[in-house]
C-alpha cells in the first residue's frame, strides 16, 4: 500500500540533501586551499635554495669551511623536505611534468656543484660566481613551474566557487519553493482560519487535502472549532441562566444591605420591626409577616410588627401563649420551620387556617443561643424555601437579633450614665454638704441648750459657729456646682484644669498658674474626672485653710502627676490637730485615688505652704473598648 512521505520526512531529506551538497563543497574547498597553502610554502622553501647558494659562493670566497659545511648540510635538508613534503606546515610541491624534471635538473647540478666546492682545489672566484649564478637560474625556473602550478590550482578554486554560488542560489529558490508549498500555504489557511474564529465565526473549517502533519492539524483543528461551537453555545445557555440567578441575588443581597442600614439607623425598637417585616415581606414574597417578641421563659410571644396580616388576626393574637398556636413552640433546638397549615387540625387557635393561609414559615430569633422571638412568614400558596432563601433570612434574622441587642445595649448605656451621674451628686452632697449640715444640726441643738439655760456666752458662740456654717455650706453649694459644671476633655485634660483655675482665682482671688511639661497619651474619660475631681478638692482646702495668696498646679505628663502648691500658712503634717474639713477633704481624695489606682501624698510645714501631688499609675491609658462583653450584657426586656 502507497503511503505519501509526510512533511517530516520531506523536510528532512531536502536539509540532509543540501547538508551533503554543502559539505562536499567545503570540503573540496579546504582541500584545494590546503594543497595551494602547501605550494606557496615550497616556493617559500625552494627561495632558501637559492639563499643558501649565495651564502656558500660567499663561504667559499672567505675560505669559512665550517660555515661552508654548515650551509651544505641546510641545503640538503630543503632538498628533501621539497621532495617528500609535509603535513605539519604544511608544504606539498605541486608536481607536474616540468615541475619534476626542473628539481631533477637542481640536485643533479647540486651534486657536481658540491663536489666541485668541497674538492682541495677551490674554484677561482669569477668560476665561483658563474656556478652560482647558473645554478641559482634552475632554481629560479623551479620556482616558476610550482607557481604555474599553483596559478592552475587557483584558477580551478575559483571555477568551483563560482559553481558554489550557482548551486547556492539554486537551493535557496528550491528551499523557498518547498517551503511556501509544503509549510507557509497550510499555516497561511490556519491563520486566516484562527482569524474568522477569532471575529467569532465558529463555524470555520479548514479544507483537508493531505494526511501528513498538516492535515492532521487541519483536522484537529476542526475537531477543537466544532467542540468550541458546542461549547459556545451550551455556555450562552448557561450565561443566561446564571444571569437570572445573579439578578435574583442581587436583589436579595440589595434587601440585605438596605436591612443591615436600617438597623444601623432605627432609633427606636418598634421602628426597626416594622421596617424589618416589611423588608422581608417584600424579599420572601410572603402573604403578611410578623416580628414577635418573647419573654424570658419563652411562654408568651407579643406582635411586635407586622405587614399584610389581617387587623382582626393581629388583635386575637397580639400576645399568644406558647402551645396554643404553630407560631411559638420552637422547642429546645430552635430552628427554621415550614408549617403546612392546612394539615393542621387540632389547632387552638385556628385563626391562620381560617384567613386562607396555607403555609408558616417560623424562623427564631436568637443572640447568644438566647431566644429573643420569632419571625413568622405567612403563604397563601404553597410556597417551597430554597436553601439559598433560608439561608438568607436566617442571616437577615441575625441581623435583627443584633440589631436589637445593640438597642438594648444603648439604653442600658444611657441608663447606667444616669445612674453614675446620681451615684456622684450623691457622693458630693455626703462628702461635702452633709457633713457641713450635720454640724449645723450639732451647733442648734448646742443653741437650745444654751438658750434654755440662759447661757449667754454658749449662746453667743453657738450662734457664731452657725453663722460661720451656713457660709461655708453656701461656699460647698457653689463650689459644687462649679465642680458639676466642669468637663473633662476626651483628648486632653488641659481645657477643663484652666477653666477650673480661672473660676478658682475669679471666686477666690487667689492668683493660680497651670505649668505642664513633657508629652504622653492623653487620660481615659472616667481617670480624666476622678483627677479633676481630686484637684478640685485640694483647691477647695487651699481656699478654706490655707490663705495663700498664690497657688501654683504643675502637670507633667508621662507618667502622669499633678501638684497643687500653696504659699499659705500649712500645717504640720505629723500633727492630729488639723482641721476637720482638712481631713474630711484629704480623705475624699484619697478614695478617689484608690479607685484609679493614683496614690496621693501631702507635703506641708508650718509657714511653708502645703504641696499636695497626685501620681497616676503608667496603664492608666485611653480605654479602646468601651462596650461590654456581648457575654456580660444584661438580658433584654420582655413583655
Amino acid at each position: 500500500m502507497r503511503t505519501t512521505p509526510t512533511l517530516t520526512t520531506k523536510l528532512m531529506a531536502t536539509g540532509c540533501a543540501f547538508l551533503f551538497l554543502a559539505m562536499v563543497s567545503i570540503g573540496l574547498t579546504l582541500w584545494v586551499t590546503w594543497k595551494l597553502e602547501g605550494g606557496a610554502a615550497a616556493v617559500n622553501e625552494a627561495g632558501r635554495l637559492r639563499m643558501y647558494t649565495v651564502r656558500m659562493a660567499l663561504a667559499l670566497e672567505t675560505h669559512d669551511d665550517a660555515r661552508l659545511q654548515a650551509l651544505m648540510k641546510d641545503f640538503d635538508s630543503s632538498l628533501e623536505l621539497l621532495r617528500a613534503g609535509t603535513s605539519m606546515r604544511p608544504l606539498f610541491v605541486p608536481w607536474s611534468d616540468d615541475g619534476r624534471a626542473r628539481f631533477d635538473g637542481i640536485r643533479t647540478e647540486w651534486v657536481g656543484l658540491r663536489e666541485a666546492w668541497t674538492a682541495p682545489r677551490k674554484p677561482e672566484s669569477a668560476v665561483l660566481v658563474a656556478q652560482a649564478d647558473a645554478f641559482v637560474r634552475g632554481v629560479d625556473l623551479f620556482v616558476d613551474a610550482i607557481e604555474v602550478q599553483i596559478a592552475r590550482w587557483t584558477a580551478a578554486l575559483h571555477v568551483f566557487q563560482i559553481f558554489m554560488m550557482g548551486m547556492a542560489i539554486v537551493a535557496a529558490v528550491v528551499f523557498m519553493a518547498l517551503s511556501f508549498l509544503l509549510v507557509l500555504a497550510p499555516v497561511s489557511r490556519m491563520q486566516q482560519a484562527l482569524a474568522r474564529v477569532r471575529q467569532g465565526d465558529l463555524g470555520t473549517r479548514v479544507p483537508v487535502d493531505s494526511d501528513d502533519e498538516f492535515g492532521q492539524l487541519a483536522e484537529g483543528f476542526n475537531l477543537m472549532a466544532s467542540a468550541l461551537q458546542t461549547s459556545h453555545e451550551d455556555l450562552e445557555r448557561k450565561v443566561r441562566e446564571k444571569t437570572a440567578s445573579v439578578e435574583i441575588k442581587n436583589q436579595r443581597l440589595s434587601a440585605l444591605y438596605e436591612i443591615s442600614a436600617m438597623a444601623s439607623e432605627a432609633g427606636s425598637l418598634a421602628t426597626l420591626a416594622q421596617g424589618f417585616v416589611q423588608q422581608v415581606r417584600t424579599l420572601a414574597g410572603a402573604d403578611a409577616a410578623v416580628v414577635r417578641w418573647s419573654d424570658e421563659a419563652n411562654e408568651r410571644y407579643v406582635i411586635l410588627a407586622a405587614d399584610g396580616l389581617p387587623r382582626v388576626i393581629a388583635q386575637r393574637e397580639h400576645c399568644l401563649n406558647a402551645g396554643t398556636c404553630l407560631c411559638g413552640p420552637i422547642g429546645d433546638q430552635p430552628r427554621t420551620r415550614v408549617i403546612p397549615i392546612i394539615t393542621q387540625k387540632d389547632m387552638l387557635l385556628p385563626h391562620c387556617h381560617e384567613a386562607g393561609y396555607e403555609v408558616l414559615v417560623a424562623i427564631p430569633i436568637m443572640v447568644q443561643h438566647r431566644v429573643l422571638g420569632e419571625l413568622n412568614l405567612f403563604f397563601r400558596s404553597s410556597a417551597e424555601l430554597s436553601s439559598e432563601m433560608r439561608d438568607l433570612l436566617e442571616a437577615l434574622v441575625r441581623h435583627l437579633a443584633s440589631a436589637m441587642e445593640g438597642l438594648r445595649a444603648i439604653a442600658l448605656e444611657r441608663e447606667a450614665a444616669v445612674s453614675d451621674e446620681r451615684s456622684l451628686l450623691a457622693r458630693e452632697l455626703h462628702d461635702s454638704i452633709a457633713q457641713s449640715l450635720a454640724f449645723l444640726k450639732i451647733q442648734t441643738q448646742l443653741l437650745r441648750d444654751a438658750v434654755a439655760k440662759g447661757n449667754t456666752a454658749a449662746r453667743d458662740r453657738s450662734m457664731a459657729e452657725l453663722d460661720v456654717g451656713v457660709r461655708e455650706c453656701y461656699a460647698d453649694v457653689r463650689e459644687l456646682l462649679v465642680h458639676f459644671r466642669t468637663r473633662a476633655n476626651q483628648e486632653d485634660i488641659e481645657v477643663a484644669l484652666r477653666s477650673t483655675l480661672s473660676k478658682f482665682e475669679h471666686q477666690t482671688g487667689i492668683a493660680a498658674e497651670l505649668a505642664i511639661s513633657g508629652h504622653g497619651l492623653p487620660l481615659a474619660a472616667d481617670v480624666q474626672i476622678q483627677v479633676l475631681h481630686m484637684v478640685q478638692e485640694a483647691l477647695s482646702n487651699v481656699r478654706k485653710h490655707s490663705q495663700a495668696h498664690r497657688v501654683q498646679l504643675r502637670v507633667q505628663r508621662h507618667p502622669w502627676s499633678f501638684e497643687v502648691q500653696d504659699d499659705g500658712v500649712g500645717f504640720d503634717t505629723s500633727a492630729q490637730r488639723s482641721p476637720d474639713s482638712l481631713h474630711v477633704g484629704l480623705g475624699i481624695m484619697r478614695e478617689r485615688a484608690q479607685g484609679i489606682g493614683a496614690t496621693v501624698q501631702v507635703q506641708s510645714a508650718p509657714g511653708q505652704g502645703t504641696t499636695v501631688r497626685i501620681a497616676l499609675p503608667h496603664q492608666l491609658l485611653p480605654s479602646t473598648e468601651d462596650a461590654a462583653e456581648p457575654g456580660d450584657a444584661l438580658p433584654p426586656s420582655r413583655p
